[in-house]
């Protein structure tokens, strides 16, 4: 089935394939930051505030750029803001859409306590916002994709503004991002749909996972790859599916595995990158030898040879394909979320 090409058109209404395809292209796009006057005031916290796939950017960048950030940085997936969110910190509010209420009310609370406030945005209300209230912003391009699919370009959004308010020093960053633009578009070439499956990857992950429960396990360097990875089996697949990161998972998840028939219907993924720290990478393979027999066999991703920042990208692009390639399994249209819009709706009423 994944070999046919009028199969994959069908099911796949959005050419969410075709957009995975050149998601590369997001890595030197460029971004302007607007109304960029401040006060230069002392940033002793950050706190990001963004839900579902406008989340991903900051998990990606304390990944890759954590140590260099050399501040507290904590992500918010809800309504509310840390206590001690005041004067001196920089909050990030961010919506693809720029309508998202969970975003739009931790902005209200950010400027209530006189923190400073960034915009990340693609227009909507938060943009009015914004503009009316003389918040540095950027506006997002107007890529017409799933927000799970513009992560590069928001990537980029928030170093730049990380170096406007200077916490840290964004050029050389943004650069490194650009510098992955042809490997990325090389590295993620024999995935496209035109690629049989005995040459696919991508579409030889999602024969391994149809039909089961993924649950992505990373380590600390590739946590917000599995993230990323449960977001998409999610959303392109509209499948159920979970994620955790080692060596938390050894803790209490891993004895989770010991009852029960091993003939459980999950697909177990393991996202290794050679960058992890050696007890990590050590943890992955003992783990699995001790769960033999009482769970399925992780397969194991080892990302490519290259820098972090290499290899999160080329495991976020291999995520929206194989998991695509899932939901044309299921015969599911992987673009389109419509219970998410018919959630809103109900929301507007109340």
């Amino acid at each position: 089935m994944l070999d046919d090409i009028n199969v994959l058109t069908q099911r796949d209404s959005e050419k969410t394939l075709d957009s995975s395809a050149i998601q590369y292209e997001q890595l030197t796009m460029d971004v302007e930051v607007r109304n960029p006057a401040h006060d230069k005031r002392t940033v002793s916290n950050i706190v990001f505030a963004g839900m579902g796939g406008s989340a991903l950017a900051p998990e990606l960048a304390l990944s890759w750029i954590g140590d260099a950030i050399k501040r507290p940085f904590e992500i918010v997936k809800s309504y509310q803001l840390p206590s001690y969110v005041g004067q001196e910190s920089l909050v990030f509010v961010s919506s693809c859409s720029g309508n998202t209420e969970e975003v739009l009310e931790a902005l209200g609370t950010a400027r209530e306590r006189g923190a400073q406030v960034a915009v990340i945005a693609g227009g909507g209300k938060l943009v009015e916002q914004a503009e009316v209230h003389g918040i540095s912003h950027i506006v997002l391009p107007p890529v017409k994709v799933q927000p799970r699919m513009l992560t590069f370009v928001q990537l980029r959004s928030l170093v730049t503004l990380l170096g406007h308010f200077g916490v840290v020093e964004a050029q050389p960053l943004l650069d490194e991002i650009a510098s992955t633009h042809d490997w990325l578009r090389d590295q993620s070439q024999g995935w496209h749909k035109e690629v049989p499956t005995d040459k696919n990857y991508a579409k030889q992950l999602a024969l391994t996972a149809v039909g089961k429960t993924p649950i992505f396990y990373g380590g600390q360097v590739t946590k917000a790859l599995a993230y990323k990875w449960k977001i998409s089996w999610n959303e392109n697949a509209k499948n159920v599916a979970f994620c955790n990161q080692l060596p938390e998972f050894n803790h209490n998840e891993f004895i989770g595995w010991s009852s029960h028939p091993v003939d459980k219907p999950f697909a177990v993924f393991d996202l290794v990158s050679q960058h992890e720290h050696d007890r990590i990478l050590k943890r992955f393979d003992i783990s699995d030898r001790l769960l033999s027999g009482q769970r399925p066999k992780a397969a194991r991703i080892d990302l490519p040879e290259g820098s972090v920042l290499q290899q999160l990208l080329w495991g976020n692009v291999l995520a929206d394909y194989a998991s695509i390639y899932v939901g044309i399994l299921n015969n599911v249209d992987p673009g389109p979320v419509p219970l998410v819009t018919k959630l809103k709706d109900e929301l507007g009423k109340v």
